[in-house]
């Protein structure tokens, strides 16, 4: 940018700031009453609708012209790229675990790994879930009561299992290709999710490693528990293998997910999991599962585009160059950005969703690499989801317990996020996790 930058204007993001507002506070008041999963109970693209209602009110211009901007911001080809794919992947998810495809994994998972290494082994099989599903939540609703069920056999503390389990989930899910935050990073930052995955790996590895590390030292059960008999069939684990592998590969997206919807259909059918009909059926709830997100996405471009052309970005940037000196300081900048706009949210896709076109501005300015601004976008934020209170995983898993466990329990043994954090914070002041991004440049258009 240059130097003698607009200034922007702060009124304009006084419909950012309602939308955060309106979906923050109808959550802190739902929690108060007492009401199970408050902080999803008041639908997120009503907030965001109000956001929108309140921009047409208070932005300068014809009507015409501001609703010229929103509809652009709506139809942006990044928007729509997004939510075709989160069509496909509620489509795929659906699919798989309509025949059997997530039952399989867990059961294939929790065969092959050591009794005696419980906790570690949830860790496992969660992130792999996570990695091949693309959601932490869907991941915890498959594993949870398993993992409570080996946890209250073994003789473990619970907290940890479930720990464990959450830390596994969204390993997977910030790892995983087709994750809605993979999606939402790479498309707002303009990087192929190949290369996020790569950028992610130099630091999310080695964490995952350690972590794993200390659940095995930690995490041994006080008696072994009782044997018992997990059921699978190898077959339905393909469509999985087939995703992870063919997304690796780098091949298009919308041909990995049409590809591992017709694979799940194929193994369903030929098992009689479902009929030609029921196939169509799951395929379609799988589309509906994904319209609260779909409207979101649509709702939060448009209005992020209606804030950014009435100069509310140009004040954030402006603003936040005072406390930016360099590549350091911007990466640590887009960190932070993305995991306090989560901890108002509770929304992992919604935090990047939000900060993603600021993120971007910021990588540009201060020639930070777009791969990597993708990586933090996404890893930060999965990580302050997985610490808050009041986040979908950990009121999930701790729902599991019948109330024995509350979710503040579970923090202390959500190790994973910590020693996260630590690498993300070794990964900005130093080179190390930097591999990929140092041997392969990353050519910007029109540089």
């Amino acid at each position: 940018m240059k130097n003698d930058m607009n200034k922007g204007s702060f009124g304009a993001l006084v419909p950012l700031i309602v939308f955060v507002l309106v979906y923050l506070s109808a959550g802190i008041i739902l929690q108060i009453s007492g009401v199970p999963m408050a902080f999803y109970q008041f639908p997120a693209p009503i907030a965001a609708a109000i956001g929108v209602v309140v921009a047409f009110f208070i932005m300068k211009g014809s009507l015409d012209e501001k609703f010229d901007l929103f509809v652009k911001g709506c139809g942006s080809e990044n928007i729509i790229i997004m939510c075709l794919i989160y069509l496909l992947a509620g489509a795929f998810s659906s699919v798989a675990e309509a025949m059997g495809g997530v039952a399989s994994t867990v059961n294939l998972g929790l065969t092959l790994i050591p009794v005696n290494f419980i906790v570690a082994g949830v860790f496992v099989i969660s992130a792999f879930i996570g990695i091949s599903t693309g959601t932490s939540m869907g991941t915890v609703v498959a594993v949870g009561p398993i993992a409570v069920s080996l946890a209250e056999k073994g003789g473990l503390n619970l907290p940890m299992v479930l720990g464990a389990l959450i830390g596994g989930a969204m390993l997977g899910d910030n790892l995983s290709i087709i994750s809605d935050t993979t999606i939402a990073a790479t498309r707002t930052q303009g990087v192929s999710m190949r290369d996020k995955f790569r950028a992610n790996a130099g630091f999310v590895f080695p964490a995952a490693m350690v972590t794993l590390v200390v659940m095995l030292v930690l995490g041994r059960p006080d008696q072994l528990p009782e044997a018992e008999q997990h059921h699978y069939h190898l077959i339905k684990i393909v469509p999985y293998v087939f995703v992870l592998g063919a997304a690796l590969k780098g091949i298009n997206v919308f041909a990995v997910l049409t590809g591992g919807i017709v694979i799940a259909g194929g193994i369903g059918l030929l098992y009689g999991d479902f009929t030609g009909l029921s196939f169509v059926q799951t395929t379609y709830e799988g589309f509906t599962g994904m319209i609260d997100i779909f409207l979101l996405s649509l709702l939060t471009g448009g209005l992020a585009h209606m804030v950014s052309e009435k100069g509310g970005l140009e004040w954030i940037i402006y603003n936040i160059r005072s406390k930016i000196k360099g590549k350091k300081s911007a990466e640590l900048g887009i960190g932070c950005l993305a995991g306090l706009t989560n901890m108002a949210t509770a929304n992992n896709t919604v935090a990047i969703l939000i900060s993603g076109k600021l993120a971007k501005e910021i990588s540009n300015e201060f020639d930070v690499d777009p791969r990597r601004s993708a990586s933090l976008l996404d890893v930060c934020a999965c990580t302050v989801q997985g610490l808050i209170p009041y986040g979908a995983q950990l009121l999930v898993v701790a729902s599991f317990t019948d109330g024995l466990i509350s979710p503040v329990e579970i923090i202390p043994y959500n190790w994973y996020f910590a020693i996260l954090l630590f690498f993300i914070g070794l990964s900005i002041v130093t080179p190390f996790g930097k591999g990929y991004i140092r041997k392969v440049p990353f050519q910007r258009e029109n540089a």
